[in-house]
């Protein structure tokens, strides 16, 4: 119950050295095995599992605990086609016209291109919005805070929880993205963030072949 104030005693298990030290070794771990898929099975997916995920990025911290992300869940196959159309007519202009040679050369050993099939053939397509304003009492407009910050979180929390339910997934980012405010009627005072493909991996799904730095190259500790 929360005092005057407008505080509530914190909830946190409070674990001993080596319980704490399993769990951080075991989500590693999991967490090692995440790749970014683009061969997806149509397989459904329990709609629970995505949205007990949504409820995982929906705790992330925010700037002023505006919470300035807002999560639209393709399931239609019309929606998912006409983004896959759109998002396909941007990517063609990136890869022939946009890109530079070291960007291009950069992508070549991921293997992509303009084509983009897993936009249709997942289940799921969770199309991430940044909120640079938010309602406040009696419909005010209220600006957000640190929301490019805020919603990073939240969508890590999201591929995270994702992974760790089961489902594949892939972070998509066609440049620009605005055509996403318009299939989704999404008011344009939001930024379309990222579509984040998820599903089950289809047989036979194939990675590239990469490695990630070595924690020495990656922290220092002071």
């Amino acid at each position: 119950m929360a005092d005057s104030a407008g505080f509530v005693p914190l909830q946190f298990e409070r674990l001993d050295d080596d319980t704490m030290g399993e769990r951080a070794q075991a989500f590693y771990q999991r967490m090692r095995t995440r790749r970014s898929v683009r061969d997806f099975s149509a397989a459904p997916v329990p709609r629970a599992v995505i949205e007990d995920a949504l409820r995982t990025a929906g705790s992330a911290p925010s700037g002023a605990n505006m919470q300035p992300w807002h999560f639209c869940v393709v399931e239609s196959a019309a929606v998912k086609r006409e983004i896959r159309l759109a998002a396909e007519a941007e990517e063609r202009e990136f890869y022939q016209r946009r890109a530079s040679e070291e960007w291009l050369d950069a992508l070549a050993p991921l293997g992509t291109d303009a084509h983009k099939p897993f936009l249709e053939t997942a289940p799921y397509l969770i199309v991430i919005f940044l909120k640079k304003f938010s309602e406040g009492e009696q419909g005010a407009q209220r600006k957000n805070y640190y929301t490019a910050e805020s919603v990073g979180i939240a969508t890590g929390l999201l591929l995270a929880a994702l992974h760790n339910a089961g489902v594949a997934t892939l972070t998509h980012t066609p440049s620009p993205m605005k055509f996403l405010n318009s299939i989704l009627k999404r008011p344009t005072s939001e930024r379309p963030y990222m579509i984040v493909v998820a599903g089950r991996p289809a047989d036979g799904a194939q990675v590239p072949a990469i490695d990630k730095k070595p924690l020495g190259d990656i922290a220092e500790f002071f």
